[in-house]
């Protein structure tokens, strides 16, 4: 069984959270910006679907992206140096979740419900959401969105209608953190694709002892729209960027 909440002063120690499904921690509450803060800061997010409870969870082991340790194929890397996507920051982020939002195949579900996405918006507008995006020719092909709080970034989603497009959004994102002295990308769950660009599991209990000190000072602020030009892909790269294929 897992607690039903009615305050957010009131989420469980993470360590309560059940081994399967693993770190399904509890259920109710809100998803105003005192829920979703709250949670945050101690680890834990909000993932169900529609028709269901808001669920709460902080799985174990935690994915992690230092930043600083992303690497970067010699594919990808040409595909920056060309600049083949204009690459923006917090322009249109109501389109990026909503595009976030839409099922992976024809029929299929998406737990980016409509309350979820009001919810992140507004979190948008007080300054404490933010997306990165790729555009051409004027149209939206790829890009991500998460939530900032002081040195800790908590990655949601991610989508792409052309190649290599979240790829782009994310490796401009880590440059963009790492130059902010971000100490770590809550990237939630472990996939494949993560792991390929460096993330790494780390104990829950190591990461949101982290946290304790990461969100300490964590006042919103509305990120610059060109921000992703001040990122320098012609610079040589650090030695964790450049992976062989």
């Amino acid at each position: 069984m897992i607690p039903c909440l009615f305050d957010p002063a009131d989420f469980p120690p993470t360590r309560s959270a059940l081994v399967e499904p693993n770190g399904l921690l509890a259920a109710g509450g809100a998803l105003t910006p005192e829920w979703l803060l709250s949670a945050y800061r101690r680890g834990i997010f909000p993932w169900y679907g529609a028709g269901e409870p808001i669920l709460w969870w902080s799985p174990h082991p935690r994915l992690i992206l230092v930043p600083g340790e992303i690497k970067i194929r010699r594919s990808l890397l040409k595909v920056l140096r060309r600049q083949q996507f204009e690459v923006r920051v917090d322009t249109d982020f109501a389109a990026v979740i909503s595009a976030c939002a839409a099922p992976r195949e024809p029929g299929g579900s998406t737990w980016i419900t409509p309350e979820m996405q009001a919810a992140y918006c507004r979190m948008f507008e007080l300054g404490y959401a933010h997306s990165v995006e790729c555009w051409r020719d004027g149209r939206l092909v790829g890009g991500l969105y998460g939530i900032a709080l002081g040195r800790a970034f908590f990655g949601e989603s991610m989508f792409s209608r052309e190649r290599d497009a979240s790829k782009v959004a994310l490796a401009h994102l880590a440059r963009l953190l790492a130059a902010r002295n971000v100490a770590v990308i809550d990237c939630q769950m472990t996939t494949p694709h993560l792991l390929s660009m460096g993330a790494r599991e780390i104990p829950r209990a190591e990461f949101c002892a982290g946290l304790d000190t990461w969100t300490q000072s964590a006042t919103p602020q509305h990120w610059p729209h060109d921000l992703a030009l001040s990122v320098d892909w012609h610079a040589p790269v650090a030695a964790n960027d450049h992976a062989p294929e």
